[in-house]
């Protein structure tokens, strides 16, 4: 029997909903919903293990797919099955993660999984915003402890006008792409690129987006209404008892607040709290496991984590300071440098406080793109950006692996930030690539590699259009009392209540990424942190312009030398040649790379170099296949073949004619060896050019009717 579905649509603006339905499919997860927008459609499922886990994090997962069936198409390459996630697929999971991790309790520990499938995908809309409402619904469904519910939209705005989840080609048109997640009152999650906004304008697509959301969580309140309220899941909190650290703050508050005002250190700062923490952990159980009252070492340690970070909020909210002695809109020490990598294409370091990072640039061919091969998009990026957190970074012994979720998500974002100023292809011919590799972390690498990465571009000679700088900003609330702190420490971003990152040039935002712990933003805050790291983002300004103002006039000798020649697409075969023959004996001649494509209707040639004497070889090389002989003209050719018919010479590189027996000579020719051999040059005039390219030659201009010798 066919099941019955419950199903919301929901108008977030006039003429356009999105559809919510449960009770179909995946009935066996705790949560399940089908959200729908145009032809795109998400399977959101969410459940949560009944037991414990021992970690002393929130154990929540979030998986998104793109099925390539969903939108009939087989994956690429030899496996035939979806593999591991793609950057587009880990980039949407966290996404979602970031949008509801901060509306969860503290103290709950269950694992909570939130899986969204792509199983229908439109030509309209992308399925990452839509993934987001339905993984909420799921939530909602569930019975988990979540207070949402929350929605995801996309913003854009083309020709001034704001819109709502546009189209992918409305997308492509628009000088804002917005990723906005929040509740019916507050917004807990931004991220997405612009081309130089005001903060004004943000704050105007901000509310456009609320206004949405806002919309959407009602939806998703009338389908909780319309199936029935779940049953709420059964869990107890595991949280540092109130009672100890009452206790702890009497007994080493005087300690902490000693530490915390002391003067500051990365190292010496950790290692005193973990000193503090070890010598409470000591006196408090001394050779019993556990106190009396059940505490053991690790509630002390977190009862004192707990005192610290009260310490620390007091400090900022009351006195206006921080732990490094810095006032709130301050921003770290500065120093950086260009060009101190002597083999690369263009390097920087910048470094912030004890935040460090190397960047370097690439510059490549057209080879050298990134194909994106999804189920949304199947095009190649000639601008990518490579983020690294080595371990030693912060100090750690650990291992070098893949790139994890985290460094995925600050290489898009710091890639975002720079996009906007990189020029466009038919003004810089390469591909560009930067890799930006952190050296130290205290808070804000992502941020650091957006520097380090405008820095090293204009050290390669890029002719980026401006350079771009990065702040984080930071929040601490308490009560009625808001405190908004520029270029934060790891410390104040742990122990805050935001952590706002947002990347410019002098003339407006170029990038943006906001994560929220407590339950929302409101306007005004947020308005006053782009402000605020509006300055902070003049003042690093200024300080990148003392080292290098503009870009370079000269690339480096290391990198290629491009040259761009447009020819008949009609030639594009004979350069190439039967399977890549003439390319590959060219390059290998002229000590060069030669890619060869056909873009609206031209043919284009790029020849890649590392001098100018092997990039005018090639130049001629090609000049040479391509050109197009002409009828009536004089050419000395080479024999390539001889048949009882005539001989094949070719006047032009891959330009064979026949010279046929009659045109060798006046008199009668019995043998064509008798005059030629192959590889032979002989002199011979073009008669004739047919129309599908075959030529007719002679030789007679050439031959003395006397005595039949060559003139």
């Amino acid at each position: 029997m066919k099941p019955e579905a419950a199903i919301q649509d929901i108008e977030f603006v006039p003429e356009r909903s999105l559809s919510l339905e449960t009770g179909r499919i995946a009935k066996q997860a705790d949560g399940s919903v089908v959200a729908r927008l145009g032809d795109t459609m998400v399977l959101s499922t969410a459940t949560i293990s009944d037991s414990v886990n021992e970690s002393n994090f929130f154990p929540l997962t979030v998986d998104y797919r793109e099925k390539f069936a969903a939108g009939g198409k087989v994956p690429g390459g030899f496996i035939k099955r979806e593999g591991r996630p793609t950057d587009k697929e880990t980039l949407t999971a966290r996404l979602i993660d970031r949008a509801v991790r901060p509306l969860f309790p503290d103290g709950f520990y269950h694992d909570v999984h939130v899986v969204n499938f792509v199983i229908s995908a439109g030509q309209d809309f992308d399925a990452d915003v839509i993934a987001g409402v339905g993984s909420s619904a799921a939530l909602m469904l569930s019975g988990a402890p979540f207070a949402g519910p929350i929605a995801e939209v996309r913003v854009g705005r083309v020709d001034g006008e704001y819109i709502v989840n546009p189209t992918m080609q409305q997308t492509e048109e628009s000088d804002i792409d917005l990723v906005v997640a929040g509740k019916e009152d507050a917004l807990v999650m931004v991220e997405g690129e612009a081309h130089e906004i005001s903060e004004e304008s943000m704050i105007e697509a901000l509310d456009e987006a609320h206004r949405s959301i806002r919309r959407l969580c009602r939806g998703q309140h009338k389908l909780i209404d319309q199936v029935g309220e779940p049953e709420p899941f059964e869990w107890e909190a595991d949280l540092v008892p109130e009672q100890l650290v009452e206790q702890m703050k009497e007994q080493y508050g005087s300690k902490v607040a000693d530490h915390i005002y002391g003067p500051y250190s990365k190292e010496t700062f950790h290692g005193g709290i973990g000193d503090l923490k070890d010598e409470a952990a000591d006196e408090v159980l001394g050779d019993e496991g556990e106190t009396p009252e059940g505490y053991t070492a690790s509630d002390v340690r977190d009862a004192i984590g707990e005192v610290e970070k009260a310490e620390m909020r007091k400090m900022i909210v009351e006195e206006g300071k921080r732990i490094d002695g810095r006032d709130q809109a301050d921003v770290r020490d500065l120093w950086m440098e260009v060009g101190y990598l002597p083999r690369v294409h263009g390097s920087a370091i910048f470094t912030r406080g004890e935040t460090q990072v190397l960047g370097s640039i690439t510059l490549g061919t057209s080879e050298d793109v990134q194909p994106v091969d999804e189920v949304f998009a199947d095009t190649d990026k000639p601008f990518y950006l490579h983020y690294r957190f080595p371990p030693f970074s912060v100090g750690e012994a650990s291992y070098l692996r893949g790139p994890k979720r985290r460094e995925i998500g600050h290489s898009m974002l710091a890639e975002r930030a720079l996009r906007p100023v990189i020029p466009e292809q038919d003004e810089f011919p390469y591909t560009i690539r930067i890799n930006t590799d952190v050296m130290e972390s205290n808070g804000s690498s992502s941020m650091a590699s957006v520097c380090a990465g405008s820095l090293a571009l204009m050290d390669a000679g890029v002719p980026i259009e401006k350079p771009v700088a990065g702040i984080a900003m930071g929040l601490v609330q308490q009560g009625d009392e808001t405190s908004v702190l520029t270029d934060i420490l790891g410390q104040e971003d742990h122990l805050g209540d935001m952590d706002f990152k947002i990347t410019g040039t002098r003339d407006g935002i170029t990038a943006c990424q906001m994560d929220m712990k407590i339950e929302g933003l409101s306007r005004d805050v947020m308005l006053k942190a782009l402000k605020q790291s509006r300055e902070a983002r003049h003042f690093i300004l200024d300080s990148m312009e003392e080292v290098i103002s503009e870009p370079r006039e000269e690339l480096s000798e290391h990198a290629p030398r491009l040259t761009k020649l447009t020819i008949d697409p009609d030639r594009i075969g004979a350069v190439i040649g039967p399977g890549g023959k003439v390319v590959k004996s060219v390059q290998e001649e002229t000590n060069t790379e030669i890619t060869v494509e056909e873009e609206e209707g031209v043919g284009i040639v790029t020849i890649a170099a590392t001098n100018q004497s092997d990039a005018e070889a090639a130049i001629e090389r090609v000049k040479q296949i391509v050109a197009v002989p002409e009828e009536g003209e004089d050419y000395v050719g080479t024999v390539k073949g001889i048949r009882d018919f005539g001989a094949f010479v070719e006047i032009m590189p891959e330009q064979t004619g026949l010279l046929h027996v009659s045109e060798i000579d006046h008199d009668y020719v019995e043998s064509v060896e008798n005059y030629m051999e192959v590889g032979d040059k002989v002199k011979v005039h073009l008669l004739e050019v047919h129309d599908d390219g075959k030529m007719r030659l002679t030789r007679k201009p050439f031959v003395s009717e006397e005595d039949g010798e060559s003139a």
